[in-house]
C-alpha cells in the first residue's frame, strides 16, 4: 500500500475520533477500513488528479460532479450496518468508488447514475477491475430500483431537498438509508434513516455536510 494510501487512513481514523460527538462512533468498524484500504481511490480519479487522490478531500470526476471525500465513504458506509448477506442501493454512481467499497462488505451492490456518460465508465472500470457484484443502470435515482427492491441498505451520494418517498418504499424493515438532505449549496445535513418492522421510519441528522444535488426529472 502506498504512503498516501496510509496516510488517508490515518486521517479517517482522526477525523472519526473529531466527530464523534455527532455521529456517535469514534472510530469506525474493521470491515470498513479493511474495504477503504483494499480500494485503490486513484483508479477512480483522473490521470491529472492522481497526484491528489489520497487526499482527505472530494474531488472533481467531470460533469460538474465528484468523488466523495474519504472520511465522508467511510462514514456513510458504516453508518449503514452492513452484514455480508447484505444487498445495498446507491444513488449516484459517480467514478464507482462507493460503489467499490460496498462492493467489498456485502453480497450484491446495485448502483443508479442519472449521468449516462458517468454511468457507462463507472460500470466499465468496476468489470475492468473485477467488481463483479456490482451492477449498475443508467436512471433516475429518485424513482429507486423497483425491480432489485427491498434493500438491506441505501447510501445517497448527492443531496434532495427531501428524502424520495420511492426510496423509503424500497427500504426492507430494519434497513437503514444514510442521505444528504437540504438545498444545492445551501445547509446540509446527513442523515441516517432506519425503517421500523410496521414501516415508519426513524430519522436522525448526523453532521453538516456538503454535496453536488441528486439529479431527477
Amino acid at each position: 500500500m502506498k504512503k498516501a494510501h496510509k496516510r488517508m487512513l490515518k486521517e479517517i481514523d482522526r477525523e472519526a475520533e473529531f466527530t464523534a460527538s455527532f455521529t456517535g462512533r469514534t472510530k469506525f468498524s474493521p470491515r470498513v477500513m479493511d474495504a477503504m484500504a483494499d480500494v485503490d481511490r486513484e483508479k477512480f480519479v483522473s490521470f491529472y488528479y492522481t497526484p491528489h487522490a489520497y487526499d482527505n478531500g472530494p474531488l472533481p470526476i467531470g460533469y460538474d460532479q465528484t468523488i466523495s471525500q474519504p472520511y465522508i465513504v467511510a462514514l456513510m458506509t458504516d453508518l449503514l450496518d452492513l452484514t455480508p448477506e447484505c444487498v445495498v442501493l446507491e444513488i449516484g454512481t459517480g467514478s464507482g468508488y462507493q460503489a467499490a467499497i460496498l462492493s467489498r462488505l456485502v453480497r450484491k451492490v446495485y448502483t443508479l447514475e442519472r449521468i449516462a456518460e458517468l454511468a457507462d465508465s463507472a460500470s466499465k472500470q468496476l468489470q475492468e477491475m473485477g467488481y463483479n457484484n456490482v451492477e449498475a443502470l443508467c436512471a433516475d435515482g429518485y424513482a429507486g430500483w423497483e425491480e432489485k427492491a427491498p434493500f438491506d441498505g441505501i447510501v445517497v451520494t448527492a443531496t434532495a431537498s427531501r428524502i424520495p418517498p420511492a426510496l423509503v418504499a424500497q427500504l426492507k424493515p430494519g434497513g437503514r438509508m444514510v442521505i444528504p438532505v437540504g438545498l444545492p449549496y445551501s445547509r446540509q445535513q446527513l442523515v441516517l434513516v432506519t425503517k421500523q418492522e410496521d414501516g415508519t421510519t426513524d430519522t436522525q441528522s448526523i453532521l453538516d455536510v456538503r454535496f453536488v444535488p441528486l439529479i431527477t426529472e
